[in-house]
């Protein structure tokens, strides 16, 4: 009996380990790992380039003094409609004490010069009409009497305009600032009480307030390098607005600088292009804003996913693996078209009946086999 349990027990064991090498040598035989696939597709792929920017008031003017002084009062708000010619502050004059004491010596002067024209010229009209002296002698003494007055005129004049700021003389020393064109009031970075300086040839003068006619309204933004060179003059732009974002306004290229500035190493390039404003949308200038330039466009080609394509290391040319069999591959080298960086169009190499072997994505056949490896 000792020995019937014995051969048994070899019998198991034997049987055993033939199961267990059996068992290997099947699993040694199958594959660790199996790749999906992708079919292709015919899609619509669109190449386009994203500018950032702002929208901005195609013309937007400054209002500047033509007298230096200090402002004494405001007579509107930013964002209220302006026409030509409204009244928007006014300045009072503060002379400069050099040029008012010269012109004030300059009227003494031309007084003092009418005076004694004046007394020569009394006496030669008594004399004139007494029939001493020739007519040509006392024209000439006439025409002396009137320059000397209207010097005199002249020299008040300048004296009033440096004094109070106006030939007429306003007892309120004022000088009025007015709109020049008709538009909205985008800003006054003036304060009553601050000094403002004139706009002379040596001098931008201080700005007092700044109109728009915001119904012409332009996105202005820049442009790397890289992608400058494909854009053209008259191309469509679909601008979206961080403030506005259920809205799309569309624009039309129509300047592309034709100098770049360097900006923390690259070269950037501004472009401008009219915008399309309803009357019913309310846009306010600076608003940032992102312009879409479609570059090229493709309808219904064969495409396929970017992430399916690989490089080869030495000519750095685009293939895919094509399934040929049950988890078999054959290399395809394509020919590539339009790329929106996510969709690829396929000119040549493969067709629409090919499968396309997603190589980055691996899983197991079996459960038994433990975690999918990568």
């Amino acid at each position: 009996m000792n020995k019937y349990v014995k051969y048994v027990l070899i019998g198991l064991v034997v049987f055993g380990i033939l199961a267990a090498v059996v068992y290997f040598m099947k699993k040694n035989s199958t594959p660790l790992k199996t790749y999906e696939t992708e079919t292709v597709e015919k899609r619509d792929i669109t190449n386009k380039v994203v500018v950032t920017g702002k929208v901005i008031p195609q013309d937007e003017i400054e209002i500047k003094p033509q007298i230096s002084g200090i402002i004494q009062k405001v007579y509107l708000e930013e964002g209220v409609q302006v026409k030509a010619g409204d009244l928007i502050a006014t300045i009072k004059v503060v002379p400069n004490e050099q040029s008012l004491n010269q012109a004030r010596g300059r009227v003494n002067n031309a007084k003092i010069s009418l005076s004694n024209t004046k007394i020569e010229y009394d006496r030669n009209k008594t004399l004139f009409d007494k029939g001493v002296i020739s007519s040509q002698d006392f024209n000439a003494l006439q025409l002396r009497f009137d320059q000397a007055t209207q010097e005199l005129q002249n020299a008040q004049a300048d004296y009033q305009i440096i004094r109070v700021g106006s030939a007429g003389g306003s007892s309120s020393a004022n000088t009025n600032i007015r709109a020049t064109v008709t538009g909205t009031l985008l800003e006054i970075p003036v304060e009553v009480g601050d000094q403002v300086i004139e706009s002379n040839n040596f001098n931008d003068g201080t700005t007092i307030a700044f109109i728009a006619d915001m119904s012409k309204m332009i996105f202005e933004g820049e442009v790397d390098e890289a992608e400058v060179g494909k854009l053209k003059v008259g191309m469509p732009l679909e601008i979206s607005m961080g403030a506005l974002q259920d809205e799309k306004f569309n624009a039309k290229l129509k300047f592309i600088a034709p100098k770049g500035v360097e900006e923390e190493g690259a070269v950037q390039f501004k472009i401008e292009g009219d915008l399309v404003v309803s009357d019913s949308t309310n846009i306010r200038a600076g608003y940032s804003a992102n312009a879409a330039i479609v570059l090229e466009e493709k309808k219904d080609v064969l495409s396929i996913k970017e992430a399916l394509l690989q490089f080869d290391k030495e000519t750095n040319k685009p293939y895919v693996e094509v399934e040929t069999g049950d988890n078999e591959f054959e290399k395809r080298e394509l020919e590539l078209g339009v790329s929106d960086g996510i969709d690829v169009e396929i000119v040549s190499g493969i067709d629409e009946d090919s499968k396309i072997k997603i190589w980055n994505k691996l899983e197991a056949k079996s459960e038994d086999n433990g975690p999918n490896e990568d």
